[in-house]
């Protein structure tokens, strides 16, 4: 006898989603069940593309299902749906209400690689499907044209809209394209403001599952225009492993907190470097930025290596390459798929805080 799409139900009830430790049933995330004799066919729609575990909730549907009695074969189909986050849903008056998860990439120091996480996570969230754009919001020192590869040219308008460009999959806005190549950027205070706030806004985004934005070192005007303009799902820490690089980090996550924006995790860059005799350096001294994130309780997203090809492609603007090096684009992928799980979490808490500046 054929089983019944109630009994597949119920032991979908069993499958919890690791991260958000509810079942998938109560999540929605099981849009149909198909049975056609004793063939049974579970669609599973993930929260995001770049979903961690999804093998896992794959093994777990399999083992729930297999054991009913007139059940022979398990199909499991995934599709994926990015959820708004909880900030841009509360934000009546959000500029950018296309865009459902804003994610700025900071640090507390300049020279840690925040730039070069920030053109990666949007690399390789793109690369498993999501739409996403990328904000160069280092209004001093724009890295994108030349990690992207952009040349000479400046963007189009329309509308009174700036357009994008497009390149490895994703749109991107860099305020490098918009002045001379060599002229030096001299801001004070409004005028970074009104910089950064015109990127921003008036950037013709489009519909986007994840924008991030790469803010400049520090503490200053940029990421607290940026927290009283956009609805921030959360923030990334990019960290050297060595300690002077931690006391840094932990200033800038502090200022996250104190603006009310989620740290969404701690990137260790740098962590370690492969020499050609094979053998593993630590020449800043893996750990310490992971080490970091859990005295203060944050979550660790992952190691970057010191990478030869990651210092190669970047300069040739090329950024897709790193994620045919099999070690380099392993741990990219890592650091790019738990921050898609964090983002989920996020998303489906229903956690709202808005930020908040007390000057005294």
């Amino acid at each position: 006898m054929p089983a019944t799409r109630d009994q597949i139900i119920d032991r979908l009830r069993t499958v919890n989603d690791p991260e958000l430790h509810r079942d998938i049933v109560t999540l929605g995330m099981v849009k149909d069940v198909d049975i056609d004799g004793a063939s049974v066919k579970v669609h599973v729609e993930l929260t995001t593309p770049a979903c961690p575990l999804k093998d896992t909730i794959e093994r777990d549907v399999r083992n729930a299902v297999l054991p009913i009695d007139g059940v022979d074969g398990v199909t499991i189909e995934f599709s994926a749906q990015v959820q708004q986050s909880p900030q841009a849903r509360a934000k009546l008056d959000n500029p950018l209400p296309g865009v459902k998860n804003i994610i700025a990439v900071g640090a507390g120091k300049g020279g840690v690689g925040k730039s070069t996480v920030s053109v990666n996570l949007a690399v390789g969230l793109a690369r498993e499907g999501a739409h996403v754009g990328l904000l160069d919001g280092d209004i001093y020192g724009p890295s994108l044209p030349t990690m992207l590869g952009l040349g000479r040219g400046t963007p189009h308008t329309a509308n009174n809209m700036i357009m994008p460009f497009e390149k490895a999959g994703i749109k991107a806005m860099t305020i490098g394209q918009l002045v001379e190549p060599d002229k030096p950027l001299i801001w004070r205070g409004p005028m970074a403001h009104g910089a950064f706030n015109q990127l921003a806004k008036q950037t013709e985004w489009g519909e986007l599952d994840y924008l991030i934005i790469d803010l400049p070192p520090g503490t200053g005007d940029v990421p607290l225009t940026m927290s009283q303009i956009l609805p921030l799902t959360g923030a990334v820490v990019v960290c050297t492993p060595q300690k002077v690089a931690q006391d840094d980090a932990r200033r800038a996550i502090g200022m996250f907190r104190e603006l009310q924006i989620g740290v969404l995790g701690v990137v260790e860059n740098m962590s370690y470097f492969i020499g050609d005799d094979g053998k593993e350096y630590d020449i800043f001294g893996k750990g310490g930025a992971q080490q970091m994130a859990d005295s203060m309780e944050v979550p660790f997203l992952g190691h970057i290596p010191i990478n030869t090809a990651l210092r190669r492609n970047s300069d040739a603007g090329d950024p897709s390459a790193n994620f045919d090096d099999a070690q380099l684009g392993g741990e990219l992928q890592n650091v790019v798929r738990n921050l898609a799980g964090q983002i989920s979490v996020k998303a489906l808490s229903g956690a709202a805080g808005q930020p908040t500046l007390t000057v005294s």
